[in-house]
């Protein structure tokens, strides 16, 4: 699994909203992500077994039935190495006009 893989998962507009659903309520079956979307079964399961290659989508069985589980850590690996480094940089900044906003107060 790499970082590209995840980024290609998460292109997908629809990957995304069964992630979404997953986020809400995980541990769903293949029959409750699919109730009220506007997809086949098949495209379904082709876009969970993407989310499972990009290590997004855990799947554990229970008796007949596969649950889908989500796996936020690609996404925070994402978060720690693409924005993380951004956002530090902009705090820094907001930090450092604080204190010079606050210094000049007390003049």
């Amino acid at each position: 699994m790499s970082m590209d893989d995840v980024f290609k998962a998460l292109a997908d507009e629809s990957r995304r909203t069964l992630l979404d659903r997953l986020h809400a309520r995980n541990g769903q079956t293949l029959g409750d992500l699919c109730e009220g979307l506007a997809m086949s079964r098949q495209a379904v399961t082709k876009h969970l077994a993407i989310l499972e290659a990009a290590n997004l989508v855990a799947t554990r069985r229970q008796g007949r039935e596969k649950l889908h589980f989500l796996n936020p850590v690609p996404i925070n690996d994402i978060a720690e190495r693409w924005i993380g480094k951004f956002e530090r940089d902009r705090l820094a900044a907001l930090s450092d006009l604080k204190r010079q906003l606050e210094s000049d107060d007390h003049e």
